[in-house]
């Protein structure tokens, strides 16, 4: 497994669909995830610290594990399948042994955010999905994390409650 950054949450154009932007911590491959905008929202939130007046699913799920005395250690990234990517949740117990649990790459990375947990993408899934970005196009990249992130300022975490 090789680690990565969550560089940030991004929109797609010209389809407007929000992908999180993960990168080699020591390498040049960027690997988009496409996501939906609650989870965006989410990743986003953990990124800049947001705390919101009532806690998201996320937020719930740490505090759960945190009760439990069960720490998040590592998120993995581990395949596409049928271009559905697939993740794990690394787990240790306060006694016991470690546990794996499947989840959706967006709920990990969001959870793995708060947990402040190593995150990681096997080698096989970034030579086949990974895309090398030229500096210049990084930078774009940058500014529109920055436009998404301005986005986000001016909305309110009750809009995503029910």
């Amino acid at each position: 497994m090789i680690p990565v950054d969550v560089v940030g949450v991004r929109v797609e154009m010209p389809s407007n669909q929000p992908i999180v932007l993960l990168k080699e911590v020591d390498g040049i491959r960027f690997l988009p995830i496409w996501v939906g905008a609650v989870e965006a929202t989410a990743i986003a939130f953990a990124q800049q610290g947001v705390k919101p007046p009532r806690p998201l699913t996320h937020d719930l799920m740490k505090e759960v594990l945190d009760l439990l005395g069960v720490s998040l250690v590592a998120v993995q990234i581990t395949e596409i399948v049928e271009g559905v990517f697939m993740a794990n949740l690394i787990l240790h117990p306060t006694s016991g042994a470690e546990i794996v649990v499947s989840a959706r790459p967006s709920d990990a990375l969001a959870l793995g955010l708060r947990c402040s947990s190593k995150i990681y993408a096997s080698e096989l899934l970034l030579d086949e999905a990974g895309i090398e970005i030229p500096e210049t196009q990084n930078e774009q990249a940058n500014d529109e994390v920055q436009r998404f992130r301005e986005f986000l300022d001016q909305i309110n975490p009750e809009d995503f409650l029910a």
